[in-house]
């Protein structure tokens, strides 16, 4: 498999944030579980990016465990809204610059509030998209502070 370069890697070294790249063969869409088996990682450490909008109109990303839901009630509360409500598929790519299964936190065509789910706190790395089907990045909550700015808080499903 080759082993392009994706914006996310490339925003990474120009500010000389360390990380480590995963890559699994692509071949067709996978859950994040699935994903986080073929790395032979603990699912805990895999995390997904997931886009909303909220009733203002205004989009949020947050990012959670590959394989815990969003509450949407929680999700709200986080940004100060009286509702969110997950992004269609279809709108993804043309508003983040990334494709369902692809999209991470970092490189958006714009930057959206964010906020990681409290459970990345305690980790010393973990996983997210690395941009692209087929790539993931491994770093740390702190190194990512250094690259985009999010809030924590306690967003998934009890």
């Amino acid at each position: 498999m080759k082993e392009e370069k994706t914006n996310v890697m490339r925003i990474l070294e120009q500010k000389k944030i360390p990380y480590h790249a995963h890559f699994y063969e692509n071949t067709r869409a996978f859950g994040g579980g699935e994903v986080a088996r073929m790395l032979g990682e603990d699912p805990d450490r895999v995390f997904k990016t997931l886009v909303t909008e909220g009733k203002s109109r205004q989009h949020y990303v947050f990012v959670i465990p590959v394989e815990r839901e969003l509450d949407l009630k929680k999700a709200a509360k986080a940004v100060g809204e009286k509702s969110v409500a997950m992004l269609k598929a279809k709108e993804l790519l043309s508003l983040t610059g990334y494709v369902h299964g692809g999209c991470s936190p970092i490189g958006m065509k714009k930057f959206f509030p964010t906020t990681l789910d409290k459970q990345a706190e305690g980790l010393e790395s973990f996983i997210f998209s690395g941009g692209r089907i087929g790539v993931q990045v491994e770093l740390s909550p702190e190194d990512l502070k250094k690259v985009i700015s999010y809030q924590v808080a306690d967003v998934v499903t009890d």
